[in-house]
């Protein structure tokens, strides 16, 4: 295991990245599957709001990701030692990330307190599959990053969220091209 003082920039963003990317497409294909999103998008309040499920820039959304990706690992660069010095590090991002990054967004977003306060999206709309959904991707990119940065030594993590990043990519391009 490497000490937070011993971690690179590099690195950190590099794996925070992957990690993003492929939860944020995992926890989206889960919620889609399990959640009736097309009957939400087609609530008056969604569908002038989201855009269409056959949307080519939503099919482009996962290419999208490593953007966020490297933004959060600057971040996380910069909290290095509270975040990865720590044994229950990955709880510390989660938490930051559901209070700032959800709940206490600066604009009205769904599921937010200024969503709450500012739109007129029902209560069950705001919090319901959509949040499960970011509170699971939320959790599970905060364990996963913070097992991987801790722990370099395992190839066979690096070999597994490496492919299924391509493959996130590589879904993403097939499915503006369809």
């Amino acid at each position: 295991m490497v000490q937070a003082s011993q971690l690179k920039l590099a690195a950190i963003v590099t794996k925070t990245t992957v990690v993003h990317t492929v939860t944020y497409f995992v926890a989206g294909a889960l919620a889609y599957a399990f959640f009736d999103y097309q009957s939400l998008w087609d609530e008056p309040v969604f569908n002038v709001y989201m855009k269409r499920m056959d949307d080519p820039v939503l099919m482009a959304g996962p290419l999208f990701q490593p953007i966020r990706g490297v933004l959060f690992g600057v971040v996380f660069y910069l909290l290095r030692r509270e975040y990865f010095g720590r044994t229950y590090g990955w709880l510390t991002i989660w938490v930051v990330l559901v209070v700032v990054g959800m709940l206490s967004t600066f604009g009205p977003a769904p599921g937010s307190i200024e969503g709450l306060i500012y739109t007129t999206i029902p209560f069950g709309s705001q919090f319901g599959g959509g949040s499960i959904e970011t509170l699971a991707q939320a959790l599970f990119f905060s364990f996963i990053v913070f097992y991987w940065v801790r722990q370099p030594e395992k190839r066979w993590l690096t070999g597994v969220l490496s492919a299924a990043f391509l493959l996130v990519l590589a879904f993403s391009i097939i499915g503006i091209l369809q």
